[in-house]
């Protein structure tokens, strides 16, 4: 008897990869606008008069719906109800309208106050808290997408390769959002660039529809035992999962010394290390830029050699190093900043290509979309709360002086010791959660130190 080859559209390698292509493009699109305010720190201080603190609170709405209104876990729920072709057009349209409404915040000065907020700085916070329910939602959609259509296969490596490429688009963010902004005299410049590509990003997704319902017709005649439909009770059993929580936390932890990182980074390339604002951006963008190699690298070593706790306890151990050399008042240079981009940059790759891989390993395909949700969500309340801690921080306890900006106004200047020590402590706890990922993992044996790919 011969067995058919090609079983389902997913089977093809072609088909497959041609959908990772098209949703990675996607969130390359999304996570440029997610970063494209990163750079602009001291020049919204500069021209509009931000504090460190309403740039925080800028920030922290990047958890105003996901986080406190529990949008996020609802967009999970949705997902696991009504597919990813619904939810992730939806995500693509929320995206658009959130940076349409930052454009318009930032391309000119307002008068007067919004529920104690100047009227620029709620508008500017509540786009972006529309575009990070969009892009948040569009991330466990585009996830579970992979570990659908690569499900046996190079599932890790796949993850991986949308990992490295939307880091493509915060690299992009942070090298090119001061010189557009300068060239075109105008800070929304940038913005404008990046709403454009999300509308490219919306036409790229409903092309993957296409692909994805081609995938359901290719399904039909295959004799497999359907799978339970997913029922809003499921979510208890997911957060029994102790193995869901460790990686949950893993994930806040880590990221929150990443991530808001980056959103100072380059304010932090300048007060210390004395780096020209128009290419402050450009130390930075090695973290990112790194991630786009190393990052399915990792993935493939975890789909063909396994090791996945361990390649998440070393990365971790690595940002504990990074953050703490960051912090020391010594070699104020920006080659050792630099250097120490690279290795930020390898231990970015190392946590995520083998933590999101690790999800369908502890939760069933059935509850994946609400894993990932909630997993998400547990994220964003460090990526909001984080940035408007840092804020805080900086202008209590950092201000040791100011300096005359280029258009000649007096600015702060900072001393970042302190918010470095803070992202330090984040990689303490994250190595601690990893070193419990891997007992549990022994103990329950969910498979996260064995390949993803059947020998």
């Amino acid at each position: 008897m011969t067995e058919k080859l090609v079983k389902t559209l997913r089977d093809s390698k072609v088909a497959r990869w041609t959908v990772l292509i098209v949703v990675a493009f996607t969130m390359f699109c999304g996570y440029f606008i997610t970063d494209v305010m990163a750079p602009l720190m001291d020049l919204l201080k500069d021209e509009f008069g931000w504090s460190a603190t309403e740039y925080g609170i800028f920030n922290m709405a990047y958890g105003w719906l996901n986080v406190f209104l529990f949008m996020l876990i609802i967009s999970g729920m949705i997902l696991d109800r009504f597919g990813a072709r619904i939810t992730g057009i939806g995500a693509c349209v929320l995206m658009i309208i959130g940076c349409a409404l930052k454009y318009y915040a930032v391309s000119k000065a307002f008068e007067g106050e919004i529920f104690g907020l100047r009227t620029q700085v709620f508008i500017a916070s509540v786009g972006f808290a529309i575009f990070a329910l969009g892009i948040e939602s569009a991330g466990i959609t585009v996830t579970k997408v992979i570990a659908r259509w690569f499900n046996g296969y190079e599932m890790a490596l796949a993850m991986g390769i949308q990992v490295a490429v939307a880091r493509l688009g915060t690299a992009l963010a942070m090298s090119t959002t001061i010189p557009l902004a300068k060239h075109f005299e105008n800070l929304s410049a940038p913005i404008l660039f990046g709403l454009a590509a999300l509308c490219i990003g919306l036409i790229a997704y409903l092309v993957f529809c296409v692909m994805d319902r081609k995938l359901d017709a290719s399904e039909v005649n295959i004799q497999e035992e359907p799978e339970e439909p997913f029922r809003f009770k499921d979510i208890v059993s997911i957060i029994q999962s102790k193995g869901f929580w460790l990686i949950a936390m893993l994930c806040v932890l880590f990221y929150s010394a990443v991530f808001p990182f980056l959103k100072y980074a380059t304010s932090l390339m300048i007060n210390k290390y004395n780096v020209a604002p128009e290419l402050a951006g450009n130390i930075p963008a090695i973290l990112p830029f790194g991630t786009i190699l190393l990052t399915p690298l990792f993935g493939g070593i975890y789909d063909k050699k396994g090791k996945g706790a361990t390649i998440m306890m070393i990365g971790a151990a690595m940002l504990i190093l990074i953050h703490a050399s960051f912090s020391l008042p010594v070699l104020n240079y920006w080659w050792f900043a630099a250097a120490l981009m690279v290795l930020l940059g390898i231990a970015f790759s190392l946590v995520p290509s083998a933590m999101w891989p690790s999800v369908p390993k502890i939760i069933p395909q059935n509850k994946l979309g609400t894993a990932y949700a909630l997993i998400f969500w547990v994220q964003n309340i460090g990526l909001s709360l984080v940035p408007l801690l840092i804020g805080w921080v900086l202008d209590k306890f950092c201000i040791i002086g100011t300096k005359l900006s280029e258009s000649g106004k007096e600015v702060p200047v900072y001393d970042f010791t302190l918010p470095m020590v803070i992202f330090t402590c984040f990689g303490v706890l994250a190595l601690f959660v990893a070193i419990l990922l891997k007992r549990e993992d022994k103990i329950k044996g969910y498979g996260l130190e064995k390949p993803n790919i059947a020998k």
